[in-house]
């Protein structure tokens, strides 16, 4: 379904609070933006001008928001000569944005045990959409992460046990374990704590473990790399379970009008091309056809 979100979208000069980088050239950058941050929910994203010499934008998940501040986190990836720039930012500077921009998550009325999936860049909304399912009174029942380099906070043992799930020495993402939400962590990488293998090997885990009463409360909810979000939405189509994707795409103008970001879904009314930045980025993992996706 198609859902015009281009009238909410601004512009707006935010204000850098600070720039913490985390091994792998990974940066989490605080940002004071308080008419965006009062706008955005879980799975939306800004559209983020690296410095005034570059003029094209670069699309970036938001986290950790705090309305009242006016402020919110994007985790970003050193990968290019506008992330590089952007890694230099330092308190203080400013930054052109666009947004709040796309379809978020939304939770499942009927399915209370939220499964959250996210992998790489894609933990940035798994992160805010734990929050904000919390303090809907709708905690998570498990959150996975999964990353081939270093995860982007710090190495902290899990004290939240996680039926099904064993892991010696098992890690967990710092500031969900802080909030009460269980959380597992998951690396092909030989990172200790972490189940040795796919984020989503880790889930079909956990989803055995459960009853069959236990599996129709449970909604699964992923963002990350195509072939990851592919395994995350034949996973729901095995157990039967709605999944809600949240799509990366490369991306122009990110307000629907140059299209480049589209992809071939398959819904109630037939195949269409759905643009990932307005009518996503969040879709039905059903809908997507993720053969076309991955050519």
């Amino acid at each position: 379904m198609s859902v015009n979100t281009r009238d909410t979208i601004i512009v707006e000069q935010a204000t850098v609070l600070s720039n913490t980088v985390y091994p792998a050239a990974q940066y989490v950058l605080r940002l004071r933006a308080p008419e965006i941050a009062a706008l955005a929910g879980p799975g939306c994203f800004v559209h983020l001008r690296c410095s005034d010499e570059m003029p094209m934008r670069r699309p970036m998940s938001i986290m950790h928001v705090d309305p009242e501040s006016g402020c919110f986190d994007v985790l970003f990836k050193v990968v290019g000569s506008g992330t590089e720039r952007l890694s230099r930012s330092n308190a203080g500077d400013a930054l052109s944005l666009m947004g709040p921009i796309g379809r978020c998550f939304e939770a499942h009325p009927e399915r209370p045990k939220a499964l959250l999936i996210g992998g790489g860049v894609g933990i940035p909304p798994m992160l805010y959409l734990a929050d904000s399912l919390q303090k809907s009174g709708r905690t998570p029942a498990l959150v996975l992460m999964g990353s081939e380099v270093p995860f982007p906070f710090e190495n902290v043992a899990a004290k939240l046990a996680v039926p099904g799930v064993p892991i010696g020495g098992a890690r967990c993402v710092p500031e969900l374990e802080a909030l009460g939400i269980r959380s597992r962590l998951a690396s092909a990488a030989q990172i200790s704590g972490c189940h040795q293998g796919y984020v989503t090997e880790l889930a079909r885990i956990w989803l055995d473990s459960l009853t069959n009463n236990e599996l129709e409360q449970v909604a699964i909810y992923a963002c990350g790399p195509n072939p990851m979000l592919r395994a995350s939405a034949e996973l729901a189509a095995q157990y039967g379970l709605p999944c809600q994707v949240s799509l990366e795409e490369f991306m122009a103008c990110a307000v629907g009008g140059c299209a480049g970001c589209a992809v071939l879904t398959h819904g109630a009314d037939g195949p269409a091309m759905r643009r990932v930045c307005v009518d996503g980025p969040v879709f039905d993992g059903a809908d997507i056809d993720w053969p076309a996706l991955s050519h």
